[in-house]
């Protein structure tokens, strides 16, 4: 069986527009890993991840031939993965956006993280994992994707205000989580 040979990025998404299965094979094997990352923090069970990670794909190779090679393709294949992680988000989990508020205690403040206080990134998945998908979803587009405010509104079809309110809520959610499981552990 012949080797595959490493090939640019710029190449191998010339061979992939081309219609070359070893080169989509290829490209597939170098982002899929990443993205199915991308595609857990948005959706709860593994299999719900990993229809949208293939989905996002079947959607990238066929938007492929648009790509003007502006800006981090792998930028490029995340956006695709986020907006397919939220249509399975819309259908899977019947994403409603919380606006009840969770009791907060007066004296919760942000602390550095210190040795004693740093988590495993599995144990941070899970602490995602378990916040109400509104929150979860607001998280992960902010924080770890890096959109801001406004497009997370257009994204979600809600206020920008109401994305505000979100972020915080998910934030205090997880501090308080991360604290219990610190006592818990100590």
């Amino acid at each position: 069986m012949p080797t595959l040979t490493v090939m640019t990025e710029a190449d191998l998404i010339a061979a992939c527009v081309r219609g070359e299965h070893r080169a989509q094979r290829q490209l597939y094997d170098r982002l899929a890993g990443l993205m199915l990352t991308v595609c857990r923090r948005y959706l709860k069970r593994r299999e719900d991840a990993e229809e949208a990670l293939l989905l996002g794909f079947a959607k990238m190779f066929r938007a492929l031939p648009t790509y003007r090679f502006e800006g981090s393709f792998e930028g490029w294949v995340r956006r695709i993965m986020v907006n397919e992680a939220l249509m399975q988000l819309r259908h899977r989990e019947m994403m409603t956006v919380s606006f009840e508020d969770f009791p907060q205690p007066e004296n919760l403040a942000v602390t550095p993280a210190t040795a004693d206080t740093q988590l495993q990134a599995e144990d941070l998945m899970g602490l995602l994992a378990g916040l109400p998908a509104g929150y979860r979803t607001v998280f992960n587009l902010y924080a770890l994707e890096g959109y801001g405010h406004q497009e997370i509104a257009e994204l979600l079809g809600i206020s920008e205000g109401t994305s505000k309110s979100q972020l915080s809520k998910a934030r205090a959610m997880l501090q308080r989580r991360v604290q219990f499981s610190t006592i818990i552990n100590n």
